[in-house]
């Protein structure tokens, strides 16, 4: 995989844009551990109780230049989006923005981070899994213009990812994996 592209330094509501540091690492993941507790609102209390990733999964995922967070003006990590590059695209694994700063489109512009990493390596697509009736999954992802896809398209990575997602104890009946193509 090629080196990804420079990080635009975009600021919206207030908010920059770079790559995780590993200075980072316990701020990620408290945003994730903050961020799970809003399922106890949708009766998922076992997302709510899971730990946050381990240190080590996230330094890893740091070093690889595979997180990407939004910072404050008071330097306040507000949230983050964790990607795998594969070879015709970008899956989105994992984006959390703090309630605290949510209704900002932070989490909009993490996703547009991202694209443009995509673009800039010539991928055509983003995909991503989530909770199909989550108001602030599927439905979400939604209008950032990601669609579902439907069982019959899935290809071998992504059954494979849904597999690991069953052994880990995650219902797939509740879950859709989506796609966004890229322009």
């Amino acid at each position: 995989m090629h080196e990804p592209a420079r990080m635009p330094m975009q600021h919206a509501t207030g908010m920059t844009f770079r790559f995780a540091e590993q200075h980072d690492a316990h701020a990620i993941r408290a945003i994730e551990f903050e961020a799970g507790q809003r399922f106890l609102s949708v009766d998922m209390a076992g997302i709510a109780d899971a730990p946050p990733m381990d240190l080590e999964v996230v330094e890893r995922k740091i070093a690889a230049r595979e997180i990407i967070v939004a910072v404050a003006a008071d330097a306040t990590c507000a949230g983050f989006v964790m990607f795998e590059p594969q070879p015709t695209r970008i899956y989105v694994q994992e984006l959390d923005v703090l309630t605290s700063h949510a209704g900002q489109r932070i989490g909009a512009a993490l996703i547009e981070q991202v694209a443009h990493i995509a673009r800039a390596q010539r991928l055509t697509q983003l995909i991503l899994s989530t909770f199909r009736e989550v108001p602030w999954n599927a439905p979400y992802y939604r209008r950032l213009g990601f669609r579902d896809i439907e069982e019959a398209e899935l290809d071998a990575a992504l059954i494979a990812r849904r597999d690991a997602h069953i052994a880990r104890g995650l219902d797939e009946s509740k879950r859709v994996f989506m796609r966004r193509d890229l322009a």
